[in-house]
């Protein structure tokens, strides 16, 4: 089961400058009038974020987190990693939201054999609002629960690409070690979008995790 964050996809959009941790709460709220036991939570990016802010705000709703390519605090993966933020925050500014797609796609998907990723990409971004892209970047950039994690008592998994350029593997390696008993794993030959790019493996990878708890 997915759903649309706050002001993503068909949810609707206050207007507001959201925060991850509102949209944890906005979760929260929506497991709890689902009626269910508590739940799997897997995350990519942003959803990440939003999962591991849920994960210490309302333990009780989780059964056990994965996270994929996510963080506690946001750093760009060295140079390259701070010009490719800086030339999409250039474009967000600058450019209709289908070339700031075009940008992010690109990045997510680089090798010749990933078009069909990189057109899907830049279609599902595409349709994105320019202000709500920009709400979720300043979202993330003022996103830190690093003293928290010791905390964290939910079983938690994970997830990091080999060739992430958006999120240096300090982050991950960070998670690991302040995340009581968190367990790590290296996805080879893939970048920020691990659950396609290596979508045989994760699948398999995070089965397993889940289905030990």
């Amino acid at each position: 089961m997915t759903l649309d964050l706050r002001a993503h996809g068909q949810s609707s959009d206050p207007g507001d400058w959201f925060t991850v941790e509102r949209l944890a709460d906005d979760v929260a709220e929506w497991l709890g009038q689902l009626n269910e036991p508590p739940a799997h939570v897997v995350g990519l990016s942003l959803g990440g974020c939003t999962g591991l802010a849920l994960a210490l705000r309302h333990p009780a709703r989780l059964r056990s987190l994965t996270l994929v390519n996510a963080f506690a605090r946001y750093r760009p993966t060295g140079r390259n990693g701070l010009m490719r933020q800086l030339k999409r925050t250039w474009l967000l500014l600058t450019t209709p939201m289908p070339t700031v797609a075009a940008f992010i796609a690109s990045g997510l998907f680089p090798k010749p054999d990933q078009q069909r990723f990189r057109e899907a990409a830049m279609a599902s971004l595409g349709q994105n609002r320019k202000r709500t892209y920009f709400a979720s970047m300043r979202a993330l950039s003022v996103f830190d629960v690093r003293a928290q994690l010791p905390s964290l008592g939910v079983p938690t998994f994970i997830i990091a690409g080999d060739r992430d350029t958006t999120i240096a593997p300090a982050a991950q390696h960070l998670l690991q070690r302040s995340i009581p008993n968190a367990h790590l794993l290296i996805a080879h030959d893939s970048g920020h979008a691990t659950p396609y790019d290596q979508s045989e493996w994760f699948n398999r990878v995070v089965l397993e995790f889940i289905g030990g708890h």
